[in-house]
C-alpha cells in the first residue's frame, strides 16, 4: 500500500469514528467500558413503542409496482408496446418471486398436458407461472419454461390495463389454460391498469360464463373480484345474500388489490397453513367484506 493509500484509509477511519460519536450523543448513548452501549430510559419507551403497519407496507407494493410500471414507457414512449408488456410481466414476476418459498420457481411459457393414449394438448402461451421445482420439468432456459400440468400451482395473464370490451377474450383464454391444468390452481388475471365501470352487467356474465376457473383478478389498484365456492361462505364474516352456490365477490379495496392478488397466489400456492401470518397477508381490519362492491352468483351446476 501507498503512503497517499495509508493516509486515504486513516482519514476515513478517523472520519467513521467521529461520526459514529456524533450518533452517539445525539441519541443519548454514551460508550461505557470498552463500548459497550448504555440506553436512556426515554430510548428503551421509544423502542417498546414500536408499531409495525401491515397495511402500509402491502400498499408500498402496490406503489412500487405502480412506479416502476412506468419506466420503460418514459424512454421509449408508445413505439414497443410489446416490449413494454414483456418488462411489466418481469416486473410483477420479480416482485411475486421474493416472497415464494424456495420450492416454488416462476417462469413464462407452455403447459402440456398428456392423458392415457390421447394426443397431448398445449396451453396457449402463460404469462407467469408458478410451478413447484421439486418435480422434473420438460424444458427450461432462463425464465422459459415447459411442463406438465402436474407440478403447475398457479398462472397469471398481466396486462397493461383492461377495458370491459376486451375482458372477455381474456377471461376466456384464462379459462382455456385453467380447464387444461385442473380448476383447483390459482388462476389469476393481473391489470396494471383499469379505467372502466366495474358495475357493468358485461363484468356479470362474462365471470358467469368462467365458472370458477379464473378465480382471482385484480383490475387497477383498487379492484380485487375473487371467486368463492358455495362450501367457503363459513369464512366470510359477511354473507351474500340470496346465493347459495358458487359465487365471485367484487371489491374496492383502494390501493390493496395488488398485494391481496398476491397473498391469495401466496396461499394457494405453499403447501403449508399460513393463518400465523394472515394478520400480515391481509391487513384490512375486521374484514375486507365490508369492502364488497357486489356479488355474483354462479348457476349450480
Amino acid at each position: 500500500m501507498s503512503y497517499k493509500e495509508l493516509v486515504k484509509k486513516l482519514r476515513l477511519l478517523v472520519r467513521d469514528r467521529i461520526l459514529m460519536y456524533v450518533h452517539i450523543l445525539q441519541k443519548g448513548i454514551y460508550p461505557h467500558y470498552g463500548y459497550k452501549r448504555v440506553v436512556h430510559t426515554q430510548e428503551v419507551a421509544q423502542m417498546n413503542d414500536i408499531r409495525i403497519d401491515p397495511k402500509e407496507f402491502q400498499k408500498s407494493i402496490t406503489k412500487e409496482l405502480d412506479t416502476i410500471k412506468n419506466r420503460v414507457r418514459n424512454l421509449i414512449g408508445s413505439s414497443h408496446w410489446g416490449e413494454e408488456g414483456r418488462y411489466k410481466e418481469a416486473i410483477l414476476k420479480n416482485v411475486i418471486r421474493r416472497f415464494l418459498p424456495s420450492n416454488l420457481s416462476i417462469g413464462t411459457g407452455f403447459v402440456i398436458r398428456k392423458e392415457n393414449n390421447r394426443e397431448p394438448k398445449i396451453s396457449k402461451q402463460i404469462d407467469i407461472i408458478i410451478y413447484d421445482n421439486t418435480i422434473p420439468i420438460l424444458f427450461l432456459e432462463g425464465d422459459f419454461v415447459i411442463t406438465t400440468h402436474k407440478n403447475v400451482k398457479g398462472i397469471i395473464e398481466v396486462k397493461t390495463k383492461i377495458r370491459n370490451g376486451e375482458f372477455h377474450q381474456i377471461i376466456d383464454k384464462s379459462e382455456e389454460n385453467g380447464k387444461l391444468i385442473e380448476k383447483d390452481i390459482f388462476n389469476g388475471v393481473f391489470s396494471y391498469d383499469y379505467d372502466d365501470d366495474i358495475n357493468s352487467q358485461s363484468i356479470d356474465q362474462i365471470l358467469k360464463r368462467a365458472k370458477g376457473y379464473v378465480n382471482h383478478i385484480s383490475l387497477g389498484p383498487d379492484v380485487f373480484i375473487r371467486f368463492w365456492k358455495r362450501e367457503d361462505r363459513g369464512r366470510l364474516n359477511l354473507l351474500a345474500e340470496n346465493c347459495q352456490n358458487d359465487f365471485y365477490n367484487i371489491y374496492n379495496l383502494k390501493g390493496l388489490s395488488f398485494s391481496y392478488f398476491i397473498s391469495n397466489l401466496l396461499e394457494l400456492t405453499c403447501s403449508l397453513n399460513l393463518d400465523d401470518r394472515w394478520w400480515f397477508l391481509y391487513p384490512i381490519m375486521g374484514t375486507k367484506e365490508r369492502h364488497r362492491v357486489r356479488t355474483i352468483c354462479l348457476k349450480e351446476t
